[in-house]
């Protein structure tokens, strides 16, 4: 890449850090406060513990906001809010005692009502043990909703909007059902579309149904009148699976020996060992690259894959035990501007900005 590029790339950077992470944080604070007036204990700890624990997924997919035609505050509230209902139901599903697939499947429809402006919303704990969360769940699927319906392009994003967060809604409910059943219940659903992705396995698909950016790039793409399918289904092939699945395998692999040691399903425990996970994964680095400088703005896509392997691997559960050699070989994979990005993430780390 030229000088010119470089300098673009690093001018992204600058406003992401000093434009976008306060403004996340300003939209975060204000869900704490809601939060903490649930009137039910149980769902109160949850969603406290969701923004705490999680902020880094707000800040990972507000680097859309970075697009130079976006209302970046309505875009930051937004994917704010989407990301806190998608972190607040993990944590319902995952950390609250409840294993209840018709109770998750039911909680999980705020994820599609939150796009969706011609949908009515449901009572998303009408199964759930837990019930009184004082209008907090819905306050933030308005806030979604009020984004959507400002958008110029929501009838040209809104089919495919959709059936992300549907994929997204099927795999948490499998996923957080008893070790007894889940993996039986993933291979019966992921078998339905693995045969559109010959490239692939099935827990990689799985992976890639795990991840918000494709909603985030669309909700930000949306805002431009011009925009047509032709473009949509351009985003779609660079983002579902190899970006998606690239961002979630990330995410897994940080978390392999936790996972183990608790029991918890876990993509790349699939791989038979280092070797393949190192190549399945410089195999999703190389064509996310390739996808995202075939889209219209390709230094923010690229910035964007870059930023996932700095975020993810800097990470200190990215240098433990096996994972060491891996996490080297990827980031010099990765090439000279992701490696700069890894040294900033570090120094965010140490000053708390990233955790």
């Amino acid at each position: 890449m030229d000088l010119k590029g470089r300098l673009y790339q690093m001018y992204l950077i600058y406003n992401y850090v000093a434009k976008v992470f306060p403004k996340v944080d300003g939209e975060l604070k204000k869900f704490v406060q809601i939060a903490k007036r649930i009137p039910d204990a149980q769902l109160s700890k949850q969603a406290l513990n969701s923004i705490k624990s999680k902020k880094f997924h707000c800040i990972g997919g507000c680097v859309y906001a970075l697009y130079p035609f976006v209302d970046q505050e309505k875009l930051i509230s937004f994917i704010t809010a989407y990301q806190t209902i998608s972190d607040y139901l993990d944590n319902l599903c995952d950390r609250a005692g409840v294993w209840d697939e018709v109770a998750f499947r039911q909680l999980h429809k705020a994820m599609t009502d939150a796009l969706d402006l011609y949908s009515e919303k449901e009572d998303y704990y009408k199964y759930y043990a837990y019930k009184e969360d004082g209008g907090y769940l819905s306050y933030l699927v308005d806030r979604c909703r009020n984004y959507v319906t400002s958008l110029p392009s929501y009838c040209v994003v809104r089919e495919e909007m959709l059936k992300l967060a549907s994929l997204y809604a099927d795999l948490q409910v499998y996923k957080h059902l008893l070790p007894s059943v889940r993996e039986k219940k993933m291979n019966q659903w992921f078998k339905l579309y693995i045969g559109e992705y010959p490239d692939i396995n099935g827990w990689e698909f799985s992976a890639a149904t795990g991840s918000t950016l494709g909603v985030f790039v669309l909700a930000a793409e949306a805002q431009r009148r011009d925009l047509n399918k032709n473009e949509v289904k351009n985003i779609l092939n660079a983002y579902f699976p190899w970006i998606s699945a690239l961002h979630i395998l990330l995410d897994y692999y940080i978390d392999l020996y936790e996972d183990l040691k608790e029991g918890d399903l876990n993509f790349v425990s699939y791989y038979s060992g280092d070797d393949e996970c190192r190549q399945r994964l410089e195999f999703f680095l190389a064509n996310s690259l390739k996808k995202a400088e075939e889209l219209k703005y390709p230094l923010l896509h690229r910035t964007a894959v870059e930023g996932l392997i700095a975020m993810y691997l800097s990470d200190p559960k990215a240098c433990i035990y096996e994972h060491k050699n891996t996490t080297r070989h990827l980031i010099r994979r990765a090439g000279k501007f992701a490696r700069l990005l890894y040294h900033m993430c570090l120094g965010l780390r140490k000053v708390s900005i990233l955790s």
